[in-house]
């Protein structure tokens, strides 16, 4: 079982990176979200998870530990397999993601490419249980009268709540105090780059 791999990247496209480790070169499927981080020639290091088939052994890898974590529990769900549970964390936060299964907002998954409103149903009804409320509410910043202002007026364009309260709290808290005007630009901002 091959758990971290530690190198160079020596190349990478769309849906892996090629890291050297030793003077052997390993093919790593890994989120958009990472490959967009990492760069050829930069040392990495990155949790694994091997898949074995009969005549194919394939390398996922992970940002970190916690990615990993919530890439093999995606895997417990009936009918997703590796290269579905990597698009999920391609376009869904590890915060999103559990933020989503705890308030079964569906929507959220059904917007993954691949992912149909029946299998999104699936994967928070699956997951309800093994993904622990304590993690989602236990962290982060009090929401404030300014801050619930904030998630009406995303909600109202469109963004669901979970991604509404995920882009908030990814505020610095420098701007915690600024105006609900300038609290939504900035959160609109910080959307339209992901």
């Amino acid at each position: 079982m091959i758990g971290s791999l530690r190198g160079e990247i020596i190349d990478k496209t769309e849906e892996y990176v090629l890291i050297e480790v030793g003077g052997v070169g390993y093919v790593v499927y890994a989120p958009t979200t990472l490959l967009d981080a990492l760069e050829i020639g930069a040392k990495a290091y990155l949790p694994t998870y091997l898949q074995v088939r009969e005549l194919e052994l394939t390398l996922f890898g992970f940002a970190d530990k916690e990615e990993l974590v919530l890439f093999r529990t995606l895997l417990k769900v009936q009918g997703i397999g590796p290269k579905v549970a990597l698009a999920i964390l391609s376009h869904i936060s590890a915060d999103t993601l559990r933020q989503a299964i705890a308030k079964e907002e569906v929507a959220v998954f059904a917007r993954v490419p691949g992912i149909g409103p029946k299998k999104a149903k699936q994967i928070v009804f699956q997951l309800k249980d093994k993904i622990g409320l304590e993690d989602v509410f236990g962290t982060g910043t009090p929401i404030t009268d300014s801050d619930g202002e904030v998630m009406a007026a995303l909600t109202a364009l469109g963004y669901s709540v979970v991604e509404a309260q995920t882009a908030l709290q990814k505020l610095p808290k420098e701007s915690r105090h600024e105006s609900t005007e300038e609290k939504i630009r900035l959160v609109l901002s910080s959307l339209a780059r992901v």
